[in-house]
């Protein structure tokens, strides 16, 4: 039986309102569903760190918002503050992370520097078994280093390994002040030494107190322990770092109050009362130390909401900026009285290497948006290079002095820092001349290597010339010494990373060895007075920058580079690793604003 549509005459149109309303029913739960998870699920920037955002910042300083500042452990970190949103103000917007900017708490069963990588220390492993060996940095040398500190020098500022007791010396005052502490914290850290740690936490907890009537130097104070604290404090999100760090930081301010604000040398904690060295050119102030503070500075600011920090280094760039520079070159003394240049010596090494170092890192730490810190660091690199770099006869690259007109072709052990920072400036130099600079770094990388290589212990000296038959060789006999010194280690470390060149691994393997026979005694590490001499004797002194920058340094350098990434991570001139401030809504002098 046949039937037609006709005797059905209703059917189609019972068919469509049944596929409408199957339409309609669908709908609404969609509907229900994306509004659930829009009111429902959790805010995942609760979760989240170290991809900073700051918003609303007035054009001149960056104003106060409220002291309930957000801590950056894991749970808190990412919370915005609650501060007003006007001009003079800002707010910390919810921070974004990425898998390899993520570090644990240390109470946390998983650390991700030993945990969540399984390269992130194998490399070195890997690396040293090649050599024949097998070496625990950690456990040899640093645990050597602190465990000794520990039984012989606790609380003191530093260590005397042969006598075994405490040591100090004027730039920490007359005070117990536990630098060695303050300055090993995130090398702990780092390197998964939580007991260690947790130790170094409680006598700063305990003990570390700046209210005591002590001359202490601004930079010295600023670069180990502010930076060291505030380094802590982003790693393990513990309060008590970033409370000491600010409570230092107010004690250093007055030393700010001179005619021109250009800070004095030395400040006494307690009294506020400030002076300079009296060996410094007629009294002044020296470049790389005024000039090392914007790191920090800027970083108090941010966490604090208190602008006097960021106003105090952004007027000494001011000042700077409207200043003559003879032959474009910055000279090492300025008077903070009349505000004119003392003598005119120009150094990449001692007096005025962090300077220029701090230049390029204000702008990498603003995520490369203070383009007034970028230009002013080329256009001393320009002049730099114009004067002051020159090839010798055997073709090593060095950076020479320039003293009154004229270049003293002597480099030291502490200018060896600018091969790094050559390499970390390449991205982004003028005129597509990254592969220039690139090159520049591996040279003086080369340069300072062949100063260790020419020694009896493969060590390198204070200072070597390239003068009169001799190249990179130290001279004169107070020049030969090597105090445990990390700008080569740390050259090596940032060619490694831009490079992943063999040698610098090879390099470090190298200096890894000598330190650890010529330099371990039982007590800890000493440095060396003659690395000429096949029987060196001992300066007495474990610096403070050893645990803090060569153990650290070394470590990096056998490390997988998603250890602390260099697009997450500045290091201050002390090794202290500070977070990058990806900005947002914000304009600062001199910055670009990036939306």
């Amino acid at each position: 039986m046949i039937v037609s549509a006709s005797s059905f005459p209703h059917h189609r149109a019972t068919l469509r309102l049944s596929e409408k309303f199957i339409l309609l029913l669908i709908l609404s739960a969609f509907i229900t569903l994306c509004f659930g998870a829009f009111f429902f699920l959790p805010d995942n920037s609760k979760h989240k760190r170290f991809d900073f955002g700051l918003e609303d910042v007035d054009h001149q300083v960056l104003g106060h918002h409220s002291n309930q500042s957000p801590s950056p452990s894991v749970a808190q970190f990412g919370q915005e503050s609650r501060s007003r949103k006007s001009p003079g103000y800002f707010k910390l917007l919810p921070l974004r992370v990425t898998e390899t900017t993520c570090f644990c708490d240390p109470s946390m069963k998983h650390n991700f520097f030993l945990n969540s990588s399984p390269d992130v220390w194998l490399d070195a492993n890997l690396f040293l078994s090649s050599t024949g060996s097998s070496f625990d940095l950690r456990a040899w040398m640093m645990k050597h280093a602190w465990d000794s500190y520990r039984q012989y020098g606790w609380g003191h500022n530093e260590l005397k390994p042969i006598a075994k007791k405490g040591h100090s010396t004027n730039i920490f005052g007359n005070s117990q002040m536990g630098a060695t502490i303050v300055d090993a914290l995130d090398t702990l850290y780092i390197m998964g030494l939580h007991d260690e740690f947790k130790d170094a936490q409680e006598w700063i907890e305990q003990n570390l107190d700046f209210s005591v009537n002590a001359e202490v130097s601004v930079f010295e104070v600023n670069i180990r322990f502010i930076g060291g604290l505030l380094a802590a404090y982003y790693l393990s999100g513990q309060e008590v770092f970033k409370v000491k760090a600010v409570q230092l930081a107010e004690k250093l301010l007055p030393a700010f109050n001179t005619p021109t604000g250009i800070p004095w040398a030395m400040v006494n904690l307690k009294s506020g009362v400030g002076r300079n060295w009296g060996w410094a050119s007629a009294g002044s102030s020296i470049l790389a130390e005024f000039g090392t503070l914007h790191m920090e500075f800027v970083h108090l600011t941010y966490l604090t909401g208190n602008p006097a920090y960021y106003q105090k280094v952004m007027h000494i760039r001011k000042l700077l900026a409207k200043m003559d520079r003879p032959n474009g070159l910055y000279p090492n003394y300025l008077n903070p009285r009349t505000g004119r240049w003392g003598q005119h010596h120009t150094s990449v090494g001692g007096l005025g290497d962090s300077f220029y170092e701090y230049l390029l890192k204000a702008w990498l730490m603003s995520d490369k948006t203070d383009t007034e810190a970028r230009k002013t660091y080329d256009d001393a690199i320009e002049a730099i290079e114009r004067h002051l770099i020159r090839k010798s006869n055997g073709g090593l690259t060095f950076i020479g002095e320039w003293k009154n007109g004229h270049l003293e072709r002597k480099m030291g052990h502490l200018t060896c820092f600018a091969g790094g920072m050559f390499a970390l400036g390449a991205d982004g130099s003028p005129d597509d001349k990254a592969g220039h600079y690139l090159q520049l770094g591996a040279e003086i990388a080369h340069t300072c290597h062949e100063s260790y290589d020419r020694t009896v212990l493969k060590l390198g000296p204070e200072a070597f010339k390239f003068d009169s038959g001799l190249e990179a060789v130290a001279v004169r006999q107070n020049e030969k010494y090597y105090i445990l010194r990390p700008e080569v280690i740390e050259t090596y470390w940032y060619m490694w990373r831009f490079t992943h060149d063999p040698k610098y691994r090879q390099w470090g393997w190298e200096a890894v060895q000598a330190i650890d026979k010529y330099c371990r005694v039982s007590g800890g590490f000493s440095g060396v007075k003659d690395v000429y001499s096949s029987n060196p004797t001992y300066d007495d002194v474990q610096q403070s920058f050893f645990l803090a920058e060569t153990l650290k340094y070394l470590y990096l350098l056998f490390s997988s580079d998603e250890l602390l990434p260099l697009e997450n991570w500045v290091f201050n001139t002390e090794a202290h690793p500070l977070p990058v401030l990806h900005q947002g809504n914000i304009t600062l002098p001199g910055s670009e604003t990036q939306r």
